[in-house]
């Protein structure tokens, strides 16, 4: 009696495994849901990244204006540093980019800037990641899509790549700039 019993348990959970992975199998990670979406940049005030040794003048959501990207980033993350060159091209295109440093040493980070460039109008420290909690972050890189409004309108996770810039976020951010809204 307990041999049929242990075979159906095992076989239920392996049909909930496979239908798990079957069904998020076709989903685009760079896609997850976000709660901000259709949502204002979260209220907030944080330490502006500066040179070490200098005093750090406040940023509050309020000194964020859209249309532009927020980009969460840090020194710790390899992906980071792989889109930081696109970032730095996108800002030569006349993109507007704001830094999230998300969880990360601000000494690392200022020299990340000084060596790699610095695509960003300003950068805000998130050291504790309480900011990340209300943008609903899963990890760095993010970047998230704001309007006039700072009405957050799209998240993507995961690198900005040229190819992925041109083929799927170029529009997007276009349609934000026309508009206010990419639907």
């Amino acid at each position: 009696m307990k041999k049929p019993v242990i075979i159906a348990i095992t076989v239920s959970v392996l049909v909930v495994i496979f239908a798990f992975f079957f069904i998020t199998l076709g989903n685009d990670p760079s896609k997850l849901p976000s709660t901000r979406e259709g949502k204002p940049v979260p209220e907030f005030s944080a330490s502006k990244l500066v040179e070490p040794g200098h005093i750090a003048e406040i940023i509050t959501n309020e000194d964020i204006k859209g249309p532009a990207l927020l980009n969460v980033w840090a020194t710790w993350c390899p992906t980071c540093r792989d889109e930081h060159a696109t970032l730095n091209v996108l800002k030569d295109q006349g993109v507007r980019i704001y830094g999230v440093n998300y969880k990360d040493d601000p000494e690392k980070a200022y020299e990340w800037l000084e060596e790699l460039g610095n695509p960003y109008l300003f950068n805000f420290l998130d050291m504790s990641g309480a900011v990340g909690i209300e943008l609903g972050v899963y990890g760095a890189p993010e970047t998230y899509f704001i309007d006039q409004n700072n009405v957050i309108h799209y998240r993507h996770v995961g690198a900005i790549l040229p190819e992925i810039w041109e083929t799927q976020l170029k529009a997007i951010y276009e349609e934000i700039m026309q508009t206010g809204d990419p639907s």
